[in-house]
């Protein structure tokens, strides 16, 4: 055992070096008490998945540069989850104040990062390792994540497209990506840590991150962290639940990001979210919804998974951003043909056409009727529903939001135009050459262009129509007579 005063130093000096020496200095702490990477005293030990046990931190820094080093015992551990060792702690802690010693400070992840870059390029000798590098810090042109953070570009650029003066393994580029990698690390290991304090820590910290910053948007936006969110969707928990569909709202801004997180598979428990979650957590399930849908390869996916019951019954929210970002998210999923036949099917036209006669929502729900009109299935629903009565009330009345929303209104007529005589008679029926009349007289160029050909279709005598006096022809004599034979 080493005198008093070396044992002393080593606490007070926590420099990786002198780290090293703590085992060989104090022979009497117990082996299972020390880091097998750091050598020290462990103040925040957690098991791995292979069942060993490291300081956290080293834990991290291995992970952050794909460090896997070989045990004494010839085995590899394997770092993809930890799990806290909160019994060992307790014992390090007791048996601390047993010998009077302070009880260890965890090590910093930046100091344990450079230890274990010492053993990376100095131990490779002396115990066999295994070094495995990311395709960001081997080639910044070898994936899309590792372009993203830098430059924004949705998809890798070719070598060839690059400066002849540019080298990746020492730019300033080649730092940023380094650091982010290491960024999204620490991440993933808080979102999958056993502790909540520490899940929300993460989460909290993810959303301040990724509310403004369009780069950080980009880089954290990976298969790994989008799948350590996707448990706390659906946490128990208010604050792990709100903060982590908010955190996929603030990615999903970025257009490169909407794709791949529909095919994370995170769609579903946002779905879970907006049928039965917190209150607050459903409005940002809406929001990531009426997001995500904006892109067209995601609109027709997003229905099959589920999402346009949910969306309609949200429609009646008590939140008013739940309720907006429904009706946007169901504009958008209905400009798609099978999304129209589901919606018809679950009673979208009643449901809509009633938020119109209440005035609720007025210009968001016709945009969604416009869409629906579009078809045969949507304006036969709407003919059966009362949507010519409906919409020609809405414009005599003339109380709109804006010249679009009315413009919206006629639109939806216009498409319900194309029905046939059955719209006819019920355009009729309501009156409705009188009111476009005046819509063409006051309303936007847009409206009356589509006014003219709504009454064009009013006016024009159809192909069985012809012009013969049938009143007059079968009350004359030969009629009657032709009749008799």
């Amino acid at each position: 055992m080493g005198t008093g005063k070396q044992r002393w130093k080593i606490y007070f000096h926590k420099s990786p070096s002198a780290l090293f020496l703590l085992k060989k200095q104090c022979p009497s702490i117990p082996n299972e008490f020390l880091c097998p990477i750091s050598g020290a005293l462990m103040a925040d030990p957690v098991i791995v998945s292979s069942g060993h046990t490291f300081e956290r931190n080293c834990v991290h820094a291995c992970v952050s540069l794909s460090f896997k080093p070989q045990l004494t015992d010839g085995s590899n551990p394997n770092f993809s989850t930890i799990i806290p060792n909160l019994a060992l702690k307790s014992t390090i802690v007791n048996w601390c104040r047993t010998h009077l010693v302070d009880p260890p400070k965890p090590i910093d992840f930046y100091s344990a990062e450079k230890l274990v870059s010492t053993l990376i390029h100095h131990n490779s000798a002396e115990a066999v390792t295994e070094l495995t590098r990311t395709p960001s810090q081997l080639s910044v042109t070898s994936s899309e994540e590792s372009v993203t953070p830098r430059n924004g570009f949705h998809t890798p650029l070719p070598l060839k497209t690059r400066p002849a003066c540019y080298s990746s393994s020492s730019s300033s580029d080649m730092e940023i990506l380094n650091s982010h990698s290491l960024e999204d690390e620490e991440f993933i290991m808080k979102l999958r840590s056993c502790e909540v304090s520490e899940q929300k820590e993460a989460v909290i910290s993810l959303r301040k991150l990724t509310r403004t910053k369009e780069e950080t948007r980009l880089y954290l936006c990976t298969p790994r962290l989008l799948s350590a969110l996707k448990s706390l969707i659906t946490s128990r928990y208010s604050t792990l639940q709100v903060n982590a569909v908010a955190v996929l709202v603030n990615l999903s801004l970025e257009k490169q990001n909407k794709v791949k997180i529909l095919r994370s598979g995170i769609v579903p428990p946002v779905i879970d979210v907006l049928r039965g979650g917190f209150p607050e957590g459903q409005d940002h399930a809406a929001g990531a919804l009426f997001s995500l849908s904006l892109d067209d390869q995601n609109k027709t996916a997003i229905g099959v998974l589920g999402a346009l019951p949910p969306l309609l019954h949200a429609l009646r929210s008590d939140s008013e951003r739940t309720r907006h970002d429904s009706a946007l998210a169901l504009y958008h999923l209905s400009v798609v043909q099978s999304n129209r036949v589901k919606m018809i099917k679950l009673g979208a036209i009643q449901i809509l056409l009633g938020m119109v006669k209440s005035s609720h929502m007025t210009s968001r729900v016709l945009l969604t009727l416009c869409n629906l009109a579009a078809s045969v299935e949507g304006r036969t629903a709407m003919l059966d529903s009362g949507g010519v009565e409906c919409l020609v009330s809405k414009l005599s009345q003339g109380e709109f939001e804006s010249d679009s929303t009315r413009e919206s209104c006629v639109a939806t007529l216009y498409g319900l135009s194309y029905g046939g005589l059955r719209f006819k008679g019920l355009a009729k029926e309501a009156g409705a050459e009188e009111v476009l009349k005046k819509v063409e007289a006051t309303g936007s160029e847009r409206a009356r262009e589509k006014v003219r050909r709504i009454l064009e279709v009013l006016r024009a005598k159809d192909s069985e129509e012809e012009e013969i006096d049938w009143e007059e022809l079968l009350n004359s004599e030969d009629t009657v007579s032709t009749h008799r034979i």
